[in-house]
């Protein structure tokens, strides 16, 4: 099919159903497909009336239903349409609010910062957003002023209603009764091109969270912007010539100034680039490292061979360097006020990507993401400010009003279709392939089977073996520590194990751990066998087994599954491409040890029982080998530690990754915690199907900002580089007075007109990446439909 084709499914999902069901693609809804091959844009009230209709048939009288659970009982069903997802250039077909122009923002409305730059519109000042006595607000360094303005307002349903009542009912796009051209909007419409028909509904003008900004979209531009200046991409950067004009216009940071030497312009290097030798550095960086199984893509494949440009990135590719990489790498490429201050922005994005959103956490976020963003104002340009930077202000409050995010963005939908466009067979008629498709039940990537119920916690921790099985003969110090340590983590035993303890009370035994560690496995056995000659009710053919020790061949395994989390031992790890050696279990002091799997062993015991133990490798803990900075944890890989308590039960573990970590030296890497989306905490019994690798709660991550002395920061690089413009010569006079006059939302009007569907900014700011599949070897993601996803 051509890219140029554009069809928009409408899809709907129950949000009354558990999380770990509601995103999954067997429970969504294809309600609509607007057909191609262009966009419906301003007409796209007309492809959803039918929606429309039935919504109100839903609400205001229900439909009778019948129970699944009970056929002879029939409903009456009602239902309400939540919110819509959507990415934000599709937003202003179904909220009639334009994203272009000042006034962009939907939530600000009509008090959005912005102003003129060469070229585009910035929206630049967040200073308004500090409290009116803040110190900032009067430094000039910012943009040349003083910051007088209030924040924006808040704008109620009432409001907002007030506005809709102001904009006429017209034809869109040109016709003649408008002399054949686009009609332009009013003063008194502001960015409002429609009322739209979602405002049939009886509740919609109540709702607070209507349309939901897209994380997804947000975090990749932002990327996009951030990776492209740090990087100098000729194509992603915004740090350009018209951008060093704009501070010459604005006449800040001179230190930056485009000069004259000779016959050339010249541009000086910004400390916020990455030098030649930084930026071949990054890109080692991100060549050397390795995801677990199912987590990202290799993006190795993405480094350029010569180690100069990171190219081709994904939604998802963005949201793993974002989240993950990009604060490792940069604290010792740039500037440590730079680096802190990208570090608090990736943190933010961890903290509203947790599963468990903390609404005190999201208030404190709103508060310290001003500060980041005028942060950002006083290092980069104002070209770097396009919408998307803007609307991250906004993302705290969303997340309060709306919950966690991975009920609220793209991820899952744009996966759904991706297997939409899988079923087009017939490139002529799309819409009626993806009309006629099948849907079927895929299991998951890492599935580990279905496990016999058993009654022992030992024997109930299953897992699902890979790789060829080997039998190994365990010496008798290993196998006995090694069933000790399964003895020792069985809950139901634990009256013998404090029996036995008393026993060596009374004996008073010197050392009565370490006696108890060498004879409890034998005073257990005989115990039993005791027990199950007067036949005691509590011998069962589990506690039995236990207790008869395990056999004397092992069965090793180079790789397992366990609970949907894949684990590969050392020896073969380090022939792949992934990593799955990295395992960290908790202490009982609220410590957290991290080692690497160097076996996985299956001890056989009687009636057909077994035990799957973690032979790892663990790296001492201590103060001066562990370091956690700004929630960066780093770890010295060199120095191991209990040799002699190196088992774990196979389902104990919980899976981590290291990255290099390029400011401490080889030896030390960066811990990177993994929750699976198969792992959900719940009670009951149930599988998550969160679409990525997210962190439990937002609580786990520390967002501190530090004002420290930015105001006063040097941009220039200390390095002497220097960039030449290659163009005709002209000064640099002849420059500023050619450039567009810089306005702000106080010195002139919005004259934007009813314009088409595509957006202001470049292509590269707002355009739909689409998906990137995180748990299937399918990585697709140039989708030809354009998205406009209901829930």
């Amino acid at each position: 099919m051509s890219i140029s084709y554009s069809m928009w499914p409408v899809v709907l999902t129950t949000y009354n159903l558990p999380p770990w069901l509601c995103m999954k693609p067997e429970y969504l809804m294809l309600s609509l497909l607007i057909l191609g091959p262009q966009s419906p844009g301003k007409d796209m009230d007309v492809f959803l009336r039918p929606l429309i209709e039935e919504l109100k048939e839903l609400w205001e009288s229900g439909i009778d239903t019948r129970d699944a659970g009970n056929d002879r009982k029939v409903f009456k069903m009602r239902a309400a349409l939540l919110w819509t997802v959507n990415d934000f250039p599709a937003r202003s077909s179904l909220s009639g609010w334009s994203g272009q122009g000042y006034k962009a923002c939907p939530t600000c409305n009509e008090d959005t910062p912005s102003m003129r730059v060469i070229g585009k519109t910035s929206y630049f000042g967040h200073r308004r957003f500090l409290p009116s006595t803040h110190r900032w607000r009067s430094n000039l360094d910012f943009d040349g002023r003083t910051e007088r303005k209030r924040p924006p307002r808040r704008f109620s349903s009432v409001d907002i209603m007030d506005q809709l009542r102001r904009v006429k009912t017209t034809i869109p796009g040109k016709h003649p009764n408008y002399g054949g051209v686009k009609r332009k909007r009013g003063d008194d419409e502001l960015n409002w091109r429609k009322k739209s028909i979602f405002y049939e509904l009886p509740y919609w003008a109540e709702i607070e969270l209507k349309h939901n900004l897209d994380v997804m979209h947000i975090e990749k531009n932002i990327c996009d912007s951030l990776l492209g200046t740090l990087m100098g991409d000729p194509h992603k950067s915004k740090d350009t010539d018209n951008a060093r004009r704009d501070l010459q216009n604005l006449g800040i940071r001179s230190e930056l100034h485009i000069y004259e030497d000779g016959n050339r312009l010249m541009k000086p290097a910004a400390e916020y680039t990455f030098s030649e030798a930084n930026r071949r550095k990054f890109c080692r960086f991100v060549r050397s490292v390795k995801f677990p199984d199912g987590f990202a893509s290799n993006l190795s494949k993405n480094v350029a061979q010569n180690d100069s440009r990171i190219v081709g990135l994904k939604s998802h590719d963005c949201h793993v360097i974002m989240q993950r990489l990009l604060p490792v790498g940069c604290r010792s490429l740039v500037n440590k006020t730079i680096s802190s201050t990208i570090i608090e922005l990736c943190t933010f994005f961890n903290q509203l990507c947790a599963r468990t959103v903390n609404v005190t956490d999201m208030v404190k976020a709103q508060e310290q993401l001003v500060i980041i963003l005028c942060k950002l104002e006083r290092i980069f340009p104002p070209a770097f400010f396009d919408i998307m930077i803007h609307l991250v202000l906004h993302l705290p409050e969303e997340a309060i009003l709306g919950g966690p995010v991975y009920m609220r963005w793209m991820y899952p939908f744009e996966r759904y279709l991706k297997r939409l466009k899988d079923y087009v067979r017939n490139a002529a008629k799309p819409e009626g392939s993806i009309s006629e498709e099948t849907r079927f039940n895929r299991p998951d990537r890492n599935d580990d089977g279905i496990h016999r119920t058993r009654r022992l916690f030992v024997f109930e921790s299953q897992c699902k073996p890979m790789g060829k099985q080997s039998q190994v003969y365990v010496e008798k110090n290993l196998r006995d520590r090694a069933e000790f340590y399964i003895l020792n983590n069985s809950p139901e035993i634990e009256t013998y194990l404090n029996q036995h303890k008393q026993e060596l009370q009374l004996r008073a035994c010197l050392n009565p751990d370490e006696t108890h560690r060498n004879e409890f496995a034998d005073w257990f056995f005989e115990k039993i066998y005791a027990m199950k000659r007067v036949h005691a009710p509590e011998v069962t053919h589990e506690l039995l087994s236990l207790a008869s020790k395990s056999n004397i061949v092992v069965s090793s395994y180079p790789a397992c599954i366990v609970n949907g989390v894949r684990f590969v031992t050392h020896a073969r790890d380090v022939r792949l491409k992934t990593q799955n050696i990295g395992v960290s279990v908790p202490g009982t002091e609220n410590e957290i040890f991290y080692g690497q799997l160097q076996e996985i062993l299956e001890f056989s015991y009687l009636n057909d029982f077994s035990v799957v133990l973690f032979k790892c490798k663990w790296f001492r803990c201590d103060s001066r080998r562990m370091v956690t900075e700004k929630n960066i944890t780093s770890i010295n890989i060199t120095s191991e530690s209990y040799k002699d308590d190196q088992f774990i039960l196979a389902s104990q573990a919980q899976q981590v990754f290291y990255v290099e970590d390029p400011s401490r030296g080889p030896n030390w890497c960066v811990v990177q915690h993994v929750n699976h989306r198969s792992i959900l905490d719940i009670t009951e019994d149930g599988m998550s199907d969160i679409d990525l690798l997210q962190d439990n709660s937002s609580s786990n991550f520390t967002l501190f900002v530090d004002l420290g002395n930015l105001p006063q920061i040097n941009l220039q690089r200390n390095d002497g580089d220097v960039i030449p413009i290659v163009q005709p010569f002209t000064t640099v006079s002849q420059h500023v007075n050619e450039t567009a006059s810089f306005l702000n939302d106080d010195d002139e009007e919005d004259v934007s007109e009813e314009d088409d569907e595509t957006v202001e900014e470049s292509a590269d700011e707002e355009t739909d990446e689409g998906n990137d599949v995180v748990d299937t070897e399918e990585d697709d993601d140039d989708h030809s439909y354009r998205t406009s996803d209901s829930d």
